[in-house]
């Protein structure tokens, strides 16, 4: 009986140092695998004019996730959309990376709970993030602001966090030097890692955050989300928010906030705002894209709609879908208030990811767009919204 007490103490040890390798291990690499596919394809047909256009281009992208997953993303990936060599292989300037810091299990366009298992929770611990990540929205923040600060310290000049107006000319007089860096800035995907303390917005912007959304998938103590029936407004401690993001020099993104809280903000602010990543409904009818209508009243003041790169708000994802979404945004709300927003690495299965960008430069070529319009959308109409905005 010792004797089978001892083997099954053994069993069940080895038991437990074998789960904590899979959970530990293996885990966190097969879930982004399977959150973040680029799709199996022939590399895509580039002509020489559109290679030369492309490599002309200030590229910025609103909206990518790679801070979520475990990667260093110093080094050229072999699984997931965005790292820092293969946004220098697409000739990305300008991309803002967004912290996930909350998702709600069993995630949907439709209706969330704000109440349901958080997926980032586990993810956290299998990722093995800091304890203080594991149950405060802050520190997961901050954890991910202090990964991208590791990343730019470790990139040899490849990779430049921006603050300031002055670090974005700085970057763009590097690139027309012929320097390969790309200039990165921190958003923060819903306001829900302030955890209803507006002290903690200058905690946020302390660790580099400029790009402030106010909900994601689910209601907040800022607001209603676009994924809720409950389609609730902006609460008091959210006007707070909207009014300290307006006077701070910050960039205000309603992406996935709802209907009512888009048109609230867009009553209270003087300044251009942001919808970092959609579709367009008129072109592809679902939820997760607002009315045009909303669209047009966004780019009236100021700014930018950012068309993202996957099939739930496009209805094809492919190059020439995306270009097709793009020329149809100019039609609903014009050239300067178009822009691209991937949500790369933000649980999509995309066609082509961050290296293969000239794809979707000849797909704006083949859809008619003019060289023009190709470099307000690619990135100059992000551009006048930063210089607005930065201090």
């Amino acid at each position: 009986m010792r004797r089978f007490g001892k083997w099954l103490g053994r069993a069940l040890l080895a038991g437990i140092v074998i789960g904590a390798i899979i959970f530990f291990g293996f885990l966190p690499g097969y879930v982004e695998d399977q959150r973040n596919p680029v799709r199996p394809h022939d590399p895509w047909p580039v002509s020489e004019r559109a290679r030369a256009l492309h490599e002309s281009l200030t590229i910025g992208d609103w909206h990518a996730d790679p801070l979520l997953w475990s990667r260093d993303l110093t080094e050229r990936g072999s699984r997931g959309q965005v790292d820092i060599p293969r946004l220098i292989e697409g000739n990305v300037a300008l991309q803002v990376f967004t912290a996930v810091t909350k998702s709600p299990a069993g995630l949907n366009y439709e209706n969330n709970d704000p109440d349901a298992f958080d997926n980032i929770t586990l993810l956290a611990i299998a990722q093995r993030w800091p304890l203080r990540a594991w149950g405060s929205l802050f520190e997961r923040a901050a954890f991910q602001a202090d990964k991208l600060a590791d990343f730019e310290a470790r990139s040899g000049g490849r990779l430049k966090i921006i603050r300031s107006r002055a670090d974005l000319e700085a970057v763009l007089t590097a690139r027309k030097a012929g320097r390969p860096v790309v200039g990165a800035f921190l958003g923060i995907e819903g306001a829900h890692p302030l955890e209803g303390d507006i002290a903690n917005l200058d905690r946020l912007v302390e660790k580099g955050y400029r790009v402030i959304a106010l909900q994601h998938f689910f209601d907040n103590e800022l607001g209603g989300t676009l994924h809720s029936r409950a389609n609730l407004g902006l609460t008091d401690f959210g006007r707070q928010v909207v009014r300290e993001v307006a006077a701070r020099g910050l960039v205000l993104d309603v992406a996935h906030s709802s209907i009512p809280v888009v048109e609230e903000v867009l009553g209270m602010v003087d300044m251009p705002v942001v919808l970092s990543h959609t579709g367009l409904r008129s072109r592809c009818e679902t939820r997760r894209n607002i009315p045009d209508e909303l669209m047009r009243r966004i780019a009236a003041t100021g700014g930018v709609i950012g068309i993202g790169y996957w099939k739930e708000v496009t209805c094809d994802d492919s190059p020439a879908g995306i270009a097709a979404t793009v020329k149809a945004a100019i039609a609903a709300v014009g050239e300067d208030a178009v822009s691209l927003g991937s949500d790369f690495d933000g649980a999509v299965e995309t066609s082509f990811d961050t290296s293969e960008l000239a794809a979707l430069t000849q797909a704006m070529l083949d859809a008619g767009l003019t060289e023009a319009q190709i470099r307000k959308v690619t990135g100059e109409n992000m551009l006048r919204v930063l210089r607005a905005r930065l201090k």
